[in-house]
């Protein structure tokens, strides 16, 4: 919508209008939001774009695709028009009346959801929904006496443009139902429908080698995967030849059964990216595919869309080839397994090629890492029992055998970015000034005082070097990654400031990740030199691409607000205990992450001021378990502790 918008602000000639947008553009012209002028359509004055966000009071706030409005446009609520939380809107501009710019909305181009999550609530004798996402109340499309006949706390999926109640989720009371809460917030489905789970089955169990007499026959490799511990599909196997000085990077060929506009595309397209909750995976494939066929399970044949990568006595790469095969690993390893193994160097016979790898992949890294940082970042792990009860939380950090495998997918990474000039980038543009100003005033605050640098880079790590000096490492390390903008998906190249690359691209999780199976598909009709075939893909690739973005976020958005609601579920139970916590915000509001017993829960303190990444001892005073939020007030400062692991 987007570039949509940009097109009717300079000019959109017919001929550029998709099929896509073709109802879009009538709806426009029919409301007179648009006009049609020396033969383009441009968007008339005193309309803009937008995308809505709700306060708790009703008030609507539209965050403008227009770069000129530098401030929301406020929309009250009774101008609304049924707008909900991020629906993408043309809101027409309102005469000032006050400081702040406000505007109505005229049209609603994209709802965010069809659906939104409502809690039963009882106000006086009447029985009302309140958004689970936005606190506000709406009168529900059913009878009293039918909606008096479910207990009070019961969870609605509910069609929001009408308030008719499509499903009776559960009760705000059972743990189980946390996991349908948060998949249904962001519209996101568990079960894959029949046409698609049959589809998926059609592949069988197992790949017959004889079918594909013009792949590559890897099978005699001694490849391995390496994974966490509890993970059911495998996308990445690797090997390392040391006659050629060559390492392989297989990966999962899903485009052979995955085919474009297929009833399983279409069903991956929407979901973009498989959901990870502590306890279960939510597949962005049906687990016909994603746990069987396309897996490269341990002894099995299996398709791959292969990488070799040759390197000089430098560990300078020296040739990229990029090929359709099939392999057969020979192990499956777990990451605490590897880190075992690189330390004992235990004879692993057929696999001992492992240990020569991992001595390159080390190199590369330090070669890497001149243009580039590293983030000694730390994964919050949950674990529940088995009454989907929080258990316990951990914190993980990246292990040499985390770094080997990173190390081998950014080889394939870079070289599938090299292959194309069109087609799906994983972009990370520098920071912005106005964010690092910001950073280098809460270092400030912490008395880590760094010179500005052009270079930022080079500024990142100057406060590196400091933060090691003063023990604070990973929580600095916490704030860089703040500083920084958010790695997108596009259709042209724009580097990867992180990485320190000048091209950058997905191609090694086509089984969790939608953009790395467009991203095959594209490089496959590359190499065959199929351009009409190429050129088909790349229709809307844009748009595309701004999708993909989006359902990123969600994906991570969902998994967050599963692991918030086990949070506040806790910490109901110990309302009035007190536990060691930091200060992870200090601006707008108080917000502290415990570091106790458990770890990460994020809490909001109230009628307390404190300094960025001050240790605290926090009392929790209350809990809203609809919101899953968490409150609590200060009860101590623990300057002299040093509390590290945020």
């Amino acid at each position: 919508m987007k570039e949509l918008f940009n097109q009717l602000s300079y000019g959109l000639s017919p001929n550029e209008i998709t099929n896509k947008t073709k109802q879009i553009i009538r709806e426009l012209s029919t409301c007179e939001i648009i006009k049609f002028y020396k033969n383009k359509y441009y968007l008339k004055d005193g309309f803009t774009f937008g995308k809505i966000d709700i306060s708790s009071n009703g008030t609507g706030f539209l965050q403008c695709f227009d770069a000129n409005f530098k401030k929301d446009l406020i929309i009250e609520n009774k101008n609304l028009k049924g707008a909900n939380y991020a629906d993408i809107v043309v809101a027409k501009l309102l005469p000032i009346k006050k400081k702040r710019a406000s505007a109505k909305v005229v049209l609603i181009l994209k709802r965010a959801h069809e659906t939104s999550l409502v809690i039963t609530q009882k106000y006086g004798q009447a029985i009302l929904g309140v958004n689970i996402q936005t606190g506000l109340t709406c009168a529900l499309k059913a009878s009293q006496k039918s909606l008096k006949s479910l207990p009070l706390g019961a969870i609605l999926k509910i069609e929001n443009h009408n308030n008719n109640i499509t499903e009776v989720v559960g009760h705000i009371d059972d743990e189980f139902v946390d996991e349908k809460i948060s998949l249904a917030l962001y519209n996101k489905n568990s079960i894959f429908d029949t046409l698609c789970e049959n589809e998926a089955r059609a592949y069988g169990d197992f790949v017959d080698a004889s079918m594909y007499p013009q792949r590559k026959d890897l099978r005699n490799l001694n490849f391995c995967t390496i994974d966490p511990i509890d993970a059911k599909d495998f996308d990445d196997a690797i090997f390392y030849d040391k006659n050629e000085h060559a390492i392989y990077i297989a990966i999962a060929d899903v485009s052979s059964y995955v085919h474009a506009y297929s009833a399983i595309d279409k069903e991956a397209r929407n979901r973009g990216f498989s959901i990870y909750f502590p306890h279960i995976a939510i597949p962005m494939l049906p687990r016909a595919l994603s746990e069987n066929i396309c897996s490269l399970k341990p002894n099995e044949d299996r398709l791959a869309f292969c990488f070799k990568i040759s390197l000089d006595s430098n560990n300078e790469v020296i040739k990229e080839e990029l090929f359709e095969a099939i392999i057969n690993s020979k192990r499956r390893f777990n990451y605490d397994e590897v880190d075992q193994y690189l330390s004992t160097l235990e004879n692993l016979n057929q696999i001992n090629w492992l240990y020569d790898l991992f001595k390159i992949t080390q190199n590369l890294r330090k070669k890497r890492l001149k243009n580039a940082c590293e983030f000694k970042t730390q994964e919050l792990r949950m674990q529940l029992d088995e009454h989907n009860k929080l258990k316990n939380t951990y914190l993980e950090n990246d292990t040499p055998s985390h770094n080997l495998i990173e190390d081998c997918m950014l080889l394939a990474n870079k070289a599938a970015a090299k292959l194309i000039e069109i087609g799906i980038y994983r972009n990370h543009l520098n920071p912005d000034y106005k964010k690092i100003d910001q950073l280098l005033a809460d270092l400030s605050s912490l008395s880590i005082d760094v010179s500005p640098k052009n270079n930022i880079i080079e500024l990142f790590k100057n406060i590196q070097d400091l933060a090691d000096e003063l023990n604070m490492r990973p929580e600095i390390d916490k704030l860089l990654i703040k500083a920084q903008k958010k790695a997108l998906y596009a259709s042209q190249n724009a580097g990867h400031f992180g990485l320190g690359f000048d091209k950058y691209t997905h191609f090694t999780s086509p089984i969790r990740r939608y953009s790395d199976l467009l991203l095959h598909r594209l490089l496959k009709a590359k190499i065959n030199n199929d351009e009409k075939m190429f050129n088909y893909l790349l229709l809307n690739i844009e748009s595309t691409c701004e999708e993909l973005s989006i359902l990123e976020r969600e994906a991570d958005k969902v998994s967050w607000d599963f692991m918030d609601r086990k949070f506040a579920r806790w910490a109901n139970e110990n309302i009035g205990k007190k536990f060691k916590a930091v200060v992870v915000e200090n601006q707008s509001l108080l917000q502290v992450k415990l570091n106790d017993e458990i770890k990460g829960a994020l809490v909001t303190i109230i009628g307390s001021k404190a300094n960025l990444l001050e240790n605290v001892e926090i009392q929790i005073t209350q809990v809203d378990i609809i919101s899953a939020k968490i409150f609590g007030k200060i009860t101590q400062f623990l300057k002299s502790e040093r509390i590290l692991n945020v």
